[in-house]
């Protein structure tokens, strides 16, 4: 089922990164790390779908997207930069494998922390934060979507890393083998991945390969 939902509110949260708050239909519910699919209501741009996920919370009386800009080319995400307060999206109803299912390590490449924002929302509002950790990977430190709020919300258990640039405040390099070594002692806790599908497929693998349970690993398909 299709709604069309009038935007609210933008935000730049980082150079390419704006966080979109629209309206709530009535009704509508998703869980926390869930996704839509989501169009701009203009001539020719109706049928163009891309996925985005919640960053709000489930009982907020609006919705909330953070959306990455790729303004290389004249694709959705390049034209919802454009849009302002007033313009609609139609959104589709709520999917997607990205749940909490108890504390664990959280695993993020770029735009792929967006279903983690929401869900640590969520744990934040019932105050279930701590024991959970999260490790995000970007190119520079420009990249990093809402640093200063994971580091107030997580502390030490909030790991940046950065594989195009050396910055105080982030460890350099990327999530391979020896920096889940170094970094994790338990693999026998709950694992969430996400990010572009190389990197999902390839830090999945290196769990099990350390004695991760399939099972454990959450990510979405």
């Amino acid at each position: 089922m299709a709604f069309t939902v009038k935007i609210l509110d933008i935000l730049s949260l980082t150079h390419d990164v704006k966080q979109i708050k629209t309206e709530k239909p009535k009704d509508y519910s998703f869980v926390p790390g869930q996704a839509t699919e989501v169009a701009i209501n203009e001539k020719g741009w109706q049928e163009e779908k891309r996925p985005f996920t919640f960053t709000s919370l489930p009982d907020s009386d609006y919705l909330e997207f953070v959306i990455k800009s790729y303004r290389d080319h004249d694709g959705v995400t390049n034209k919802i930069d454009s849009l302002k307060v007033a313009d609609e999206l139609i959104i589709d109803d709520p999917w997607g494998a990205i749940q909490y299912k108890g504390k664990g390590v959280f695993i993020a490449g770029g735009a792929g922390v967006t279903p983690f924002i929401g869900i640590f929302r969520y744990l934040q509002s019932i105050n279930e934060i701590k024991g959970n950790r999260l490790f995000f990977a970007n190119k520079t430190g420009k990249d990093v979507i809402l640093e200063s709020y994971f580091q107030d919300l997580l502390g030490t258990d909030f790991i940046s890393i950065l594989d195009q640039e050396k910055l105080d405040g982030h460890e350099y390099g990327r999530i391979d083998m020896e920096f889940l070594k170094e970094n994790i002692t338990d693999f026998s806790q709950k694992f969430y991945v996400c990010g572009p599908d190389p990197m999902v497929k390839g830090i999945s693998k290196l769990l099990e390969q350390l004695g991760a349970e399939p099972d454990a690993i959450t990510f979405e398909e």
